[in-house]
């Protein structure tokens, strides 16, 4: 039995219960305020004062508080604080990551290792352990697992961040078939190349690590990109809304690229 529709509405996210994690900047940020602009109510942790302490001036409708997801005590009492704050809970956007070392496998010492497994992977297994029994009675709840191309590519000079990233793609697919009975669907978004500070970061590293200028660098990144261009943090909050909201609601356990098709990193 095909159960009835509604046409897909511009205000998706209307009455929408949601915690987006590391949601104080970058993508998190403009995940945030997306779902605020399509009538969600949104509360947001970040591990920086600076970045929650710009949020608040700029958009005060954002609740937020100072957690590093690494921290299973942490990210236990922030849910227990912002649900308590939402009113309960319809969605949970694990975005929190870091970009971890850039340096051949041999050379990178083991703490940056375990810190980037630490924030990456067992920090979104803390966020969805204490989101699932508020989802549970959402009636309509997903969650949404921030992992990157590299989770499908395999990523040269990078391993701790693409280990990490594959193992949020098995994370997502078995709390798709775990969760699909109490109704929460469970999906990964995969950016490629986003644009903005943290990748020129990024390309600066890479550039250091291989010999090349940034410039340079920065053009071969370009050039493993089909559509020749980096997508934005606007792209992947698209993304987003379109999962979280009812055009999405068939839609489990998959890896949904946002790339421009990213043919090798």
């Amino acid at each position: 039995m095909t159960l009835p529709r509604k046409p897909f509405d511009l205000r998706v996210a209307q009455g929408t219960r949601a915690i987006v994690t590391a949601g104080g900047a970058g993508i998190g940020r403009t995940i945030a305020e997306t779902l605020v602009s399509h009538g969600a109510t949104v509360h947001v942790c970040d591990v920086s004062n600076d970045a929650l302490g710009a949020l608040g001036r700029e958009r005060p409708e954002i609740f937020s508080k100072q957690v590093d997801v690494s921290d299973s005590m942490q990210v236990d009492q922030y849910f227990s604080d912002a649900v308590a704050a939402l009113g309960g809970l319809d969605l949970l956007v694990n975005n929190a990551g870091i970009a971890g070392p850039t340096a051949r496998v041999d050379e990178i010492d083991p703490s940056e290792w375990d810190r980037t497994v630490a924030v990456n992977l067992s920090g979104q297994f803390y966020c969805a352990r204490a989101a699932v029994r508020h989802l549970r009675k959402s009636g309509s709840a997903a969650i949404i697992n921030m992992a990157s191309v590299a989770g499908r590519l395999g990523y040269a000079f990078r391993t701790p961040y693409a280990a990490t990233k594959w193992g949020i793609i098995g994370l997502t697919q078995s709390l798709a078939k775990e969760l699909g009975p109490d109704g929460i669907r469970v999906n990964a978004i995969l950016p490629g190349i986003v644009e903005g500070p943290r990748m020129d970061g990024v390309i600066e590293a890479r550039a250091s690590a291989i010999g090349k200028s940034f410039e340079e660098t920065r053009a071969m990144y370009l050039e493993t990109i089909s559509l020749r261009r980096m997508v934005s943090s606007q792209d992947v909050a698209d993304m987003v809304l379109f999962l979280c909201s009812t055009a999405g609601r068939n839609i489990s356990g998959q890896s949904l690229s946002v790339c421009g098709n990213v043919e090798t990193l």
